[in-house]
């Protein structure tokens, strides 16, 4: 089995998946591989809570051209992880 931790790399940080947690829905950066019972998994590992649901969604790169050269390349593709709690929260801020 893989770690938790290597399946979930990082809380995504904007101003829709901050409205998102108030709803009891939380989005994650995830391992390319990852699949949906793996997240859940991890998810219900590290936070000992109950995930209803998890949708995925692959995120191509973005093309990017140097100044001098003008060579094309790209950054990663990501993938992201949007997961429903059935109830209680994730304490991903903490102060």
């Amino acid at each position: 089995m893989k770690d938790p931790r290597d399946i979930i790399l990082a809380p995504v940080v904007s101003e829709k998946s901050y409205e998102l947690i108030e709803e009891g829905v939380y989005t994650f950066k995830v391992h390319p591989s990852a699949s949906k019972p793996e997240i859940r998994d991890a998810v219900e590992a590290i936070w000992g809570v109950e995930v209803l649901q998890v949708n995925t969604l692959n995120r191509k790169g973005k093309k990017k051209r140097t100044r001098g050269t003008n060579r094309i390349g790209t950054t990663p593709d990501t993938k992201r992880a949007i997961v429903t709690l059935a109830a209680g929260e994730i304490p991903l801020f903490e102060n």
